[in-house]
């Protein structure tokens, strides 16, 4: 098992966690379901990974590069570091984790 499954599969646990605790705190269906169906595409692509896929890590850096833009807006917006800083800085590192992954295997 590649850091870059280890990325994805850990930043889409964290982005399924992180809608169910949206929902809870602000009733916020549109953060459950965002991050449901981000943090499930990001499980699945970190498993097609671990089979061999090749278009997976694709998959899961656009996911991801999708999620730290959309976070980073969200932190400019609101100035709060919680959920939407913490986001951007993890997407961030799982970013550079799958790009390094993917230049590495050209």
């Amino acid at each position: 098992m590649n850091l870059s499954i280890i990325a994805a599969l850990s930043y889409g646990i964290l982005a399924i966690v992180g809608g169910i605790i949206g929902y809870i705190q602000a009733n916020s269906k549109v953060s459950l379901l965002s991050g449901s169906i981000s943090g499930l595409l990001l499980i699945i692509a970190a498993y097609c990974q671990f089979q061999g896929q090749g278009w997976a890590l694709i998959l899961a850096a656009f996911i991801t590069a999708v999620l730290v833009v959309v976070f980073a807006f969200r932190l400019a917006k609101t100035r709060k570091f919680m959920p939407a800083g913490l986001m951007t800085i993890l997407g961030m590192l799982a970013l550079a984790v799958m790009v390094n992954q993917f230049v590495m295997k050209k």
